[in-house]
């Protein structure tokens, strides 16, 4: 008696999941134009990092002087 072949198949993540849904919901540019959106957040939170360590920095080369 032989055992049954293993199928080794990959479990979707969540965001793999909700891709799918996007994808049956929206339409192709309303999905560009969301994906732009987000990336357009994710680089002004970057730019706002940024700014806060600069001023960290200013200010302590302000105070040494």
């Amino acid at each position: 008696m032989q055992a049954a072949p293993v199928r080794a198949t990959a479990i979707p993540t969540f965001t793999d999941a909700l891709r799918a849904v996007e994808s049956l919901l929206m339409s192709s540019g309303q999905r560009t134009a969301r994906r732009n959106a987000w990336t357009s957040v994710l680089e002004d939170r970057r730019r706002a990092k940024d700014r806060v360590e600069a001023q960290r920095v200013l200010e302590s080369v302000s105070t040494r002087s």
